[in-house]
């Protein structure tokens, strides 16, 4: 029955999962650590950089939805030691947050590149990501629970299949709904008066996440193409 469960998870999200190639055993060459700005330095930067952003973002959202909460707060996580990150989530009455970790400032070089971030985590928001995240993971989850139960399990095995499949749900879409930010985010980039094509050097350091079966992002090289596609097609800069 376990086996048939890893089935289930694969045939319900057959239709957009891509199964990653396995990494090669070819050297890689890495790219060396661009040091952060420093702590007050970055602080600044936030400030300056969140002023600029934020009212460009907020009519990004109106423009583009109808009744979806547009007014962002963009803060910064009090916890020094939180793990280097930055996020969109929602507050109880629906008002959309953006957060930085001050590890996460610690990583970024420029000006160009925290705007690059803060827009991406803007463009989740306005485009309904994490609505449409908790969706597909609902629908996957029934299908799942219904197969299994279709095929004669219990209750106990039909609820674990509607876990597996919740999982693979919220997994299926995460990688095109990065790239949707990335695209959205390059715009919002730009109009608030930073450059794209400086801010996506911000992907040249992170560990590229493309070989990961399931995983949340897509592949770096990836994510730059589709940046530099938004510049071209824009005329960005």
């Amino acid at each position: 029955m376990r086996r048939f469960l890893c089935l289930i998870a694969l045939a319900v999200g057959a239709c957009d999962v891509a199964i990653e190639p396995a990494p090669q055993s070819a050297p890689v060459a890495r790219t060396p650590r661009v040091q952060g700005m420093a702590p007050g330095e970055a602080r600044t930067a936030f400030a300056s950089v969140s002023r600029r952003v934020e009212p460009v973002a907020e009519r990004a959202c109106r423009s583009r939805t109808q009744g979806l909460n547009c007014d962002f707060l963009i803060r910064i996580d009090p916890n020094p030691n939180a793990a280097p990150n930055a996020y969109q989530s929602l507050d109880r009455s629906g008002r959309p947050i953006i957060t930085f970790t001050q590890r996460m400032l610690g990583q970024i070089a420029n000006q160009d590149e925290l705007a690059f971030v803060m827009s991406h985590e803007a463009a989740h928001h306005i485009r309904g990501h994490l609505a449409r995240q908790a969706q597909n993971s609902a629908l996957v989850s029934a299908g799942a629970g219904l197969i299994t139960a279709l095929a004669g399990g219990s209750a106990a095995t039909v609820s674990t299949a509607q876990d597996v499949g919740g999982y693979v749900g919220a997994r299926t879409y995460s990688k095109d709904f990065e790239l949707e930010a990335d695209e959205l985010g390059t715009v919002i980039t730009h109009q608030s008066g930073y450059r794209p094509s400086i801010g996506v050097r911000f992907f040249n350091r992170l560990p590229d996440p493309g070989d990961r079966f399931l995983g949340t992002h897509p592949a770096n090289p990836d994510r730059v193409r589709v940046v530099q596609a938004t510049i071209d097609r824009h005329g960005l800069n």
